[in-house]
């Protein structure tokens, strides 16, 4: 394995501050392949299975001082697709239409806003957006109006990311 980026949460918990956001942030930001060395003054027990689901692996060390490296590196296991049944092709489909990030957004303002955008455009047309979780309430009604759907977890297990394409708004039998 190779790359790493570093964070070392020491600094956030001197102030007082909590590190759980800064280490998702960081976990997002990787590149595929790429894994995350973690400096913490304690064994971040909780993270290790939180980093499991998120496809990593982990080894710890304990360095002079007292502190803790903890080498995250991701698992050689490439995320599920998840298909719509009628999808036709999704490698064949047009570039997005529109980005949308809804990583922020709790249910079921995310439904809400793609089901609004896939309305507003044309057949055919694709949308692309990355939320915080799979949105498996969302599938039926994508379905239900002929919209065809693809999507997977991005390679840190954070993010889910789907695209719509757009269907004639006709509903399928």
């Amino acid at each position: 394995m190779g790359e790493y980026k570093t964070l070392d949460v020491r600094p956030i918990l001197s102030s007082g501050g909590e590190p759980f956001q800064a280490i998702m942030s960081a976990v997002a930001d990787l590149a595929p392949g790429e894994g995350l060395k973690l400096i913490a003054p304690f064994q971040p027990q909780p993270l290790f299975s939180v980093m499991d689901r998120r496809g990593f692996t982990y080894e710890l060390e304990e360095l002079p001082g007292g502190a803790f490296e903890v080498r995250f590196t991701p698992k050689c296991v490439a995320p599920p697709i998840d298909v719509s049944p009628h999808a036709a092709s999704p490698d064949l489909w047009p570039d997005p239409s529109v980005d949308l990030d809804l990583t922020d957004l709790d249910p079921p303002e995310p439904m809400v806003q793609l089901l609004a955008e896939a309305e507003r455009l044309d057949a055919g047309e694709v949308i692309f957006a990355i939320l915080s979780r799979e949105p498996i309430f969302l599938y039926p009604e994508l379905s239900q109006r002929g919209h065809q759907w693809v999507g997977n977890f991005d390679a840190s297990g954070a993010f889910y990311r789907i695209m719509i394409r757009v269907g004639s708004k006709v509903p399928l039998p």
